[in-house]
């Protein structure tokens, strides 16, 4: 790993001339602007943006009014089966979210605006960055990374209008995900209310979000070579906060962390273990669901489709997003501050420079699955759809210009220049102990009633059901969990067993663990919101004995306290995607 060269400047930006950015409008347009911006945190480098006219080409293409430009481009009453497109200004309001009592709160998020939007094209690739393990950095390294978030955090203070500071940076994460922009859909319908969270633009949209982040950073201390570290918490040797982001003198440092949670294991699943080797072990059977076992095509990993005009019960989050990414939100999030910020809160979470250390990560899974991840698991990883490829959004580069960009161009991570370094994937062997059935589970099948007789319900404590296979042995079947309807505004979580055997339900490394569905607290369109998981079975059963079973004892473990989860039923189907492994130990 490269050390730091030379030492930087002082992290105050210089105060030449600077392109006058319009104050966050919810309803105008914007006049010409032609001033130009100089920001430096090097002694040498300066930054040039020049802003031009509207492109009238870009407008009737819907790409001038789009989330910092003009307005009202998307009003057709039929554009309801589209791919989502970047927002409009004139739509943009006030970010929403409630408090841990309830109390419904408004934040301004809308970012400033600019006349200019262009298609990005991926600059050529000359040297390829490798975004190293958060673990493995080097005293120069942290010094750097250090550097560049003062120079980000300078820069809001000197220029607070400029698209590039930190805290205009942390409001695109609220902006898009606590329903500030909306689109007008046929009359009588409520508004479509974009959300790029739970649903298949969960990870284009966060991969963009940190490629130019990362890039800004760079154009920041005058380092095209700056590559934002990941947070390796897969692996026992990074399931720990870095040290470096708990120093209080660092830039890095946030005092809205949970202080319990500070120096402890990360917890993926939420069991309340006190046992820090049990909540390893879990961890890695987690990310070996989510990441192996559980999905039986594309969308168990992505998320369900979503298009401009969906309704939000036809999207769903992917396997990642709604295990260990949300997880490590409210692991990290404050439960001491009025609704768990930063992290633990979707508006608030870019404000903590950790978010971003988490999503490479995140952003890592998914290169993982796509491409070192065995291929007989899932018959086809692509997506296809032109509604997911085209789906667009809108970032400020490096040089403060607003750009459009495509999920279609954010396929491949090294054909954005990015790669990770190697790491040891220790929950990609992992494999849970195999199970027999005991005189518990028959117990249990005795005393549990049908599912069809207890759906709806609310999951505010363990529930044990039966729930009828498609043919008896080891089929390749489908558990689905049928519309679960969740209040946004909480955190909430819960796992789910298979022939459970055990009273301990804080192991989850364990041949009955099925997998898990949770939520950072968020703004929807409306407060609840309905969606349906599907888990494969398939590993499942080659881990117990099931041969002669034509039931299946299912148990649903909620981990978060209280209300706020409505389960509509479940269901066992065949596989509609079978797919023939060559091993089949699971």
């Amino acid at each position: 790993m490269a050390a730091l060269p030379l030492p930087l400047a002082s992290a105050t930006p210089s105060s030449q001339s600077h392109p006058v950015f319009s104050k966050p409008s919810y309803f105008i347009t914007h006049a010409k602007r032609s001033n130009r911006l100089r920001v430096s945190c090097t002694d040498s480098r300066n930054v040039e943006t020049p802003l031009g006219k509207v492109d009238r080409r870009n407008m009737l293409l819907g790409l001038g009014g789009g989330l910092y430009g003009a307005a009202n481009l998307i009003s057709s009453p039929g554009a309801l089966a589209e791919p989502v497109s970047p927002p409009q200004l004139d739509k943009c309001g006030l970010s929403t979210y409630n408090t841990n009592k309830g109390v419904k709160m408004e934040v301004p998020c809308c970012p400033p605006s600019s006349e200019t939007i262009t298609k990005y094209k991926l600059p050529p690739v000359t040297q390829m960055k490798i975004r190293p393990a958060a673990q493995n950095l080097t005293p120069e390294y942290i010094y750097k990374y250090n550097k560049a978030i003062e120079c980000m955090k300078q820069l809001q203070k000197d220029h607070p209008e400029d698209p590039r500071g930190f805290m205009q940076q942390a409001n695109i994460h609220c902006a898009y995900c606590n329903g500030a922009y909306t689109y007008d859909t046929k009359p009588g319908k409520d508004p479509f209310t974009l959300q790029v969270h739970n649903s298949w633009l969960f990870f284009p949209f966060h991969r963009w979000y940190l490629y130019f982040y990362e890039r800004i950073l760079g154009e920041l201390i005058g380092d095209p070579t700056f590559a934002l570290p990941f947070w390796n918490w897969d692996n026992p040797k990074g399931m720990y906060i870095p040290e470096y982001f708990l120093d209080c003198r660092s830039a890095l440092h946030d005092c809205k962390r949970n202080p319990d949670n500070l120096k402890a294991v990360v917890d993926l699943g939420f069991t309340g273990s006190k046992n820090p080797d049990q909540v390893v072990t879990n961890n890695l059977s987690i990310v070996y669901n989510e990441m192996v076992a559980a999905n039986a095509d594309a969308y168990g990993f992505m998320g369900k489709p979503y298009c401009q005009g969906s309704n939000e019960k036809e999207s769903g989050p992917g396997s990642v997003e709604r295990g260990s990414h949300t997880a490590v939100h409210v692991f990290v999030g404050d439960p001491r501050e009025p609704a768990g910020e930063d992290l633990g809160n979707f508006y608030s979470a870019g404000r903590d420079p950790l978010f971003f250390c988490h999503h490479s990560n995140v952003d890592r899974m998914w290169t993982l699955w796509q491409y070192y991840l065995p291929s007989d698991q899932i018959p086809d990883k692509r997506i296809t759809s032109r509604d997911f490829l085209e789906a667009s959004f809108l970032f400020y580069n490096e040089k403060a210009e607003l750009v459009r960009v495509t999920v279609e161009d954010c396929l491949d991570n090294r054909s954005m220049g990015y790669d990770f370094e190697q790491c040891d994937l220790p929950w990609l062997d992992y494999r849970p102990p195999a199970q027999t059935a005991t005189a518990k589970v028959i117990r249990s099948r005795k005393t549990a009633p049908n599912a069809e007789t207890v759906f709806p319900l609310n999951l505010d404590k363990i529930v044990r059901v039966l729930v009828s296979k498609t043919k008896k042995g080891k089929a390749d079947e489908l558990l689905v969990i049928e519309n679960i309807t969740v209040d946004t505004t909480k955190f909430l979580k819960f796992d789910v067993f298979v022939n459970d055997e055990d009273d301990d339900l804080t192991d989850l490394d364990k041949a009955a663990y099925a997998g898990t569905y949770a939520q950072v607290p968020h703004k929807s369109g409306k407060k609840t919101n309905t969606t349906s998981i599907s888990l494969k079975l398939t590993n499942l059963y080659n881990r117990m004995d099931v041969e002669d079973d034509d039931t299946v004892l299912v148990t649903l473990v909620p981990r978060h306290k209280g209300e706020g989860v409505t389960i509509g039923g479940i269901k066992i189907i065949e596989n509609p995607t079978p797919v023939k492994t060559a091993n089949s130990s699971g």
